[in-house]
């Protein structure tokens, strides 16, 4: 009962999340000047329209946000998963995308001594992911309740 009380902030988590990521990115890239990999540009091109469409869809009062997000976050989540395969040294460092320019492996930024810029990434999409199959989930109940 209570997790469908809380579900109707899913999509509100969803956009502070994309919000956020995004504007981290940015921070990263712009102001820190940390110049993005082949692989972070993809997570990005995944990540930033869904602050938009979040946003929107919070603004719409539509409930069918899950349809236009979750290839977006799943997507981008296995791209980040893949990259961060490559920096754990799990996935051999040839079939690296990053040839040329900055190396998809090697992470300026460390947090704590394990938190990398794509495992951020990685746990915003999962975040998001997880978010939307269980709003789509108490959606799908609530329309068997009418």
């Amino acid at each position: 009962m209570r997790l469908k009380k809380y579900g109707q902030y899913l999509p509100y988590l969803v956009f502070i999340i994309a919000l956020l990521s995004s504007l981290l990115s940015l921070f990263f890239s712009e102001i820190l000047k940390f110049t993005p990999c082949v692989l972070c540009w993809y997570q990005r091109i995944f990540m930033y329209p869904m602050a938009f469409i979040g946003a929107v869809s919070i603004m719409r009062k539509q409930k069918d946000l899950h349809y236009y997000i979750l290839p977006l976050s799943i997507i981008g989540f296995f791209i980040a998963l893949y990259q961060n395969l490559l920096i754990w040294h799990i996935l051999p460092e040839q079939i690296a995308p990053c040839t040329a320019g900055v190396s998809c492996i090697d992470q300026p930024f460390v947090l704590f001594g394990f938190i990398t810029i794509p495992l951020g990434s990685m746990i915003s999409f999962a975040i998001i992911t997880a978010s939307m199959l269980l709003y789509a989930k108490l959606g799908k109940k609530n329309e068997h309740v009418k």
